[in-house]
């Protein structure tokens, strides 16, 4: 299949068969089960990454420390999975991928349980670096594993289910975290999500085929896609917007109880909309970007600065800040979708590695805007934070829409 005559959901399909020779696995049966073990695991997964913004306030009362401080936990997190996912990748290349994700699954596992008894934010952080090198693992490998799960004309539709479970955590992790910590405490909420992640080992203990180890990406493929101007635009674009929403997403909590001043219960449907609206912006950035990735980044980012933006002027008001929100999330939704089909368009005769990159850059960037905002929000409260957000992702929409799509447009 050539490049040209790849489009829409052809195209992860037709780059990752291009860059992959594993992309032919001989499969004509589909193993959607392994496939479901591996949503589930992804849903467990991103519950955990998102618990620290709906239990952010508990939690640092309970540990005697700062909303900012308690917000590093997410720092942790996101800094361990930006090395962890292309070491994993690396490191584990002669292990057979089934053993690899069992051991990540367990991983998230002990994760949650060190979390639910941690007396110090130092504990708290040591947690969040095992799902760090959780998170990193299976992001860089996921891609790769529903490549040999299914006959190769079907990874796209493997690829849907498995970010149907990003799709549900973004819906429920936010809500049910603030819901269940005010009915149960934050420690019970992560012992309930060490119970998804439970369930998601057996699953897959249950459902993975044996995959051998296939072929490892080099250090030297990396300095390569470097050199691409379409890589270096992307991921410049990821480090303002990624790192500008999580200055603002994670102290969101004690902005909406600081400037508008809701309760628990409606901060949880604040959440919720939130996520709900991050479910449908992920169709409508995947539909614009099988257009032009580039719109759907610019788009999905000015839109979200414009949210910010109204938030930090007029977020006194319950009903604005509500809808805020929610189309905050809306936008940030079309965003992974759409970064991920400009990388692999950049890059489409490497798209593992590519993808590791932007592994990566994301958690770097998600390190970095949780720093920032954690120390404005100490220095001029939880404003200050969303003002950072406002500004970082504006800068990435129009680095984008400048620069990226005159690189879209120009021939090869």
């Amino acid at each position: 299949m050539s490049e040209k005559s790849c489009t829409g959901d052809e195209i992860f399909a037709c780059t990752t068969a291009r860059a992959t020779p594993r992309a032919d696995n001989g499969r004509t049966v589909a193993a959607w089960s392994a496939v479901l073990s591996l949503s589930l695991g992804v849903f467990a997964l991103v519950t955990a990454e998102f618990l620290p913004a709906s239990l952010l306030t508990p939690v640092a009362a309970d540990l005697g420390i700062s909303d900012g401080t308690a917000g590093q936990a997410v720092t942790a997190t996101a800094l361990v999975a930006a090395l962890a996912g292309p070491l994993v990748v690396i490191g584990t290349g002669k292990v057979d991928r089934r053993l690899v994700v069992w051991g990540l699954s367990l991983l998230l596992v002990l994760s949650n349980l060190l979390a639910a008894v941690a007396a110090t934010i130092w504990v708290l952080i040591a947690a969040r670096v095992l799902l760090g090198i959780a998170l990193g693992g299976v992001w860089s490998l996921a891609a790769a594993l529903a490549l040999r799960l299914v006959p190769a004309r079907l990874l796209p539709r493997a690829m849907m289910i498995i970010f149907t479970g990003v799709s549900a955590a973004t819906v429920c992790a936010p809500a049910l975290g603030a819901y269940l910590g005010d009915i149960m405490g934050w420690r019970a909420t992560f012992l309930a999500a060490a119970a998804i992640g439970i369930a998601a080992l057996l699953a897959q203990l249950a459902t993975l085929p044996r995959l051998p180890p296939g072929d490892v990406p080099s250090l030297a493929t990396f300095g390569l896609l470097l050199r691409r101007p379409g890589i270096r635009i992307g991921l410049l674009t990821v480090m303002f917007v990624i790192s500008g929403h999580f200055a603002g997403f994670t102290y969101v909590r004690p902005f909406l109880e600081q400037v508008p001043r809701f309760d628990v219960r409606m901060i949880s449907m604040v959440l919720l909309a939130f996520g709900i609206g991050g479910f449908f912006g992920n169709l409508a950035g995947g539909f614009i970007a099988e257009r032009s990735a580039s719109i759907a980044v610019a788009l999905a980012a000015i839109l979200l600065s414009i949210m910010a933006f109204l938030l930090l002027f007029f977020g006194s008001a319950a009903s604005l800040a509500f809808a805020a929100t929610a189309t905050w999330g809306f936008a940030f939704g079309a965003l992974p979708v759409s970064f991920q089909t400009w990388n692999t368009q950049a890059a489409p005769d490497h798209a593992e590695t590519a993808g590791a990159l932007l592994v990566t850059t994301f958690q770097i960037a998600i390190s970095l805007g949780a720093v920032a905002g954690g120390l404005l929000v100490d220095g001029l409260g939880a404003p200050g934070a969303i003002a950072y957000s406002a500004l970082a992702v504006l800068a990435g929409g129009v680095i984008m829409l400048a620069i990226g799509r005159r690189s879209e447009r120009r021939p090869g």
